[in-house]
């Protein structure tokens, strides 16, 4: 967790249970105002979405393009199968904020990037070579005989040295990727907070965001003028 004057941050793991409870934990102990949450308006109601299993293709391939969509449905069907192995729904730290905001009447700020403009910028930025290299190594991490096996945890978020880790390797091997899914959306987040704590100085204001965006997003809002 990062704390900078009013404003807290928790990062989170979608897919980990350690991360509902510790969410949960510090709503009920402090209260907080605000939570921002690392969603956008259309997330928002496919999450909290008695129907949102249900997808509409046709209007997401015309909205953000085949690329989009289909780097949208893997995505999303990896976080699935992953949430199923440790018996935690994607999201459920995010539900259980929301839950929790009704509950205390606490006002809820979405901050992420609209998801269209993201898979818009996936689809076009990301470069042939940088696809076919990323298909390569998926097919390298489906047939290679020798594999380096990193144990993690699922129930837990990562450590930040891991976090490091993914995201150096992502910058360096997949750059369009890291530009659009890690670095646009941290300026994203943080211009947002930033924004929210200018309004609201007096105010306990709580972040949850993904882990890997945690201490970029943080170092963005000191840099930023909140120093």
């Amino acid at each position: 967790m990062q704390v900078y004057k009013n404003l807290a941050i928790i990062g989170t793991s979608h897919i980990s249970i350690e991360s509902v409870n510790e969410v949960k934990n510090f709503i009920e102990k402090n209260k907080p105002e605000i939570i921002a949450l690392e969603l956008d308006p259309k997330r928002y109601l496919s999450l909290i979405s008695k129907d949102s299993s249900k997808r509409n293709a046709l209007k997401e391939i015309l909205s953000v393009g085949i690329k989009g969509y289909l780097i949208n449905v893997i995505g999303s069907y990896i976080e699935k199968k992953l949430g199923k192995v440790v018996g935690v729904k994607p999201g459920s730290e995010m539900i259980e904020a929301i839950s929790l905001a009704k509950k205390y009447n606490l006002k809820l700020a979405l901050i992420d990037q609209d998801i269209t403009i993201t898979l818009k910028k996936l689809s076009k930025e990301v470069r042939f070579r940088e696809k076919f290299k990323i298909f390569k190594d998926i097919l390298k991490g489906i047939f290679s005989k020798k594999q380096e096996v990193v144990k993690i945890d699922l129930r837990k978020v990562p450590s930040q040295e891991l976090i490091n880790k993914i995201i150096k390797k992502v910058k360096k091997d997949y750059p369009g990727v890291y530009n659009v899914l890690i670095k646009e959306r941290n300026e994203v987040m943080a211009k947002a907070l930033n924004k929210i704590i200018n309004l609201n100085n007096d105010k306990k204001i709580l972040a949850i965001i993904g882990a890997g965006h945690e201490k970029e997003v943080i170092r963005l809002i000191r840099s930023q003028g909140n120093n």
